[in-house]
């Protein structure tokens, strides 16, 4: 088996995106016909997605708790500056 969506650059990639071609990565490790050498590079671009994956994670749950209401039911949202 073979990634489907290619090797793009982790950092500029939406989470998506990224959580498909990690998922793409577990299956292939899962069948066990990968040579040691691939399996360690799939291993090591699949550990940087999940952190990818984990930063856009944090950041929309940073802008979720940004999200307010005061004593009188009034919903507001403060402005965070997100670092994806």
């Amino acid at each position: 088996m073979t990634l489907s969506c290619g090797f793009g650059d982790i950092d500029k990639m939406e989470f998506e995106d990224a959580l498909r071609e990690l998922e793409e990565i577990v299956k292939i490790l899962e069948e066990g016909k990968s040579s040691l050498k691939v399996s360690v590079d799939l291993y090591e671009r699949g550990t940087m997605l999940r952190k990818r994956c984990d930063k856009i994670l944090e950041s929309v749950q940073l802008r979720i708790n940004q999200i307010s209401s005061d004593k009188n039911g009034v919903v507001s949202v403060e402005p965070v500056e997100m670092e994806i």
